[in-house]
């Protein structure tokens, strides 16, 4: 199973307004494990930097001049997703943005079932809790004392761990080759299923020697009577 997680920085939020998108950063999973697989790139807008957005990502005019415009990039990202499941913080948001930049080239649209929110993840697992990324960066340990800026890539790492948390971790099954995991057997499998245990046709020797035994008896009777092993029966040999 292979899924791409996957963020966006833009110059605002609406793309229909003429905001684009000015970074893509993702990494790649394969059976919900990092693969070290990387996209990342900086996109000229082709329009001014607002100064709230540059708040934001720290991405200005000055930087963004000489990087490529998405019409450039667009071949390699949608080569780099293929298509992988896209994991996405508030999927609505960038689904919006990369649909409508590769509706400008002519591209079809990403399927919106291809994408898998995070955030609606966590907001059904701990519902009333905030759930932006930092937040669940929090609550699940994960170190993102780096994060002074909204980045792409930075911020598509820190979800793939956060996400691999929301789904119960980094190797579900124990499966630890490439290949599917096998499911339990279920209760009315022959795997499953036990019958009676039997007694043995002849009790095993015993293996303390003489002298332990007679040690553990006198031990016993020092104890006096309240010892718990002067109450136990004892087997037949």
């Amino acid at each position: 199973m292979r899924e791409i997680v996957l963020d966006t920085e833009t110059t605002g939020f609406e793309p229909e307004a003429g905001d684009r998108i000015v970074e893509i950063g993702a990494v790649e999973l394969v059976n919900h494990l990092p693969t070290g697989e990387t996209f990342h790139v900086y996109i000229n807008p082709e329009r001014p930097m607002p100064d709230e957005a540059f708040a934001v990502h720290g991405l200005g005019d000055d930087f963004l001049r000489d990087k490529p415009v998405f019409a450039e990039v667009a071949d390699a990202f949608l080569r780099f997703v293929g298509q992988a499941r896209l994991v996405i913080h508030n999927a609505a948001f960038d689904m919006r943005f990369l649909n409508h930049e590769l509706g400008r080239l002519g591209h079809p649209p990403i399927p919106e079932e291809r994408a898998v929110d995070t955030l609606a993840l966590a907001r059904r697992r701990f519902p009333g809790a905030p759930a932006s990324l930092d937040a669940l960066c929090r609550r699940f340990g994960i170190d993102n004392s780096g994060r002074t800026l909204h980045g792409a890539l930075l911020d598509s790492q820190l979800l793939a761990e956060v996400y691999l948390e929301l789904v119960g971790g980094r190797q579900p099954g124990l499966v630890l080759e490439g290949g599917p995991a096998k499911p339990a057997p279920a209760a009315s499998s022959p795997m499953a299923t036990r019958g009676p245990r039997r007694a043995r046709p002849r009790l095993l020797p015993p293996r303390i020697t003489p002298e332990e035994v007679e040690a553990h008896r006198r031990f016993v009777e020092a104890m006096g009577a309240g010892a718990l092993w002067a109450a136990l029966p004892r087997r037949a040999d």
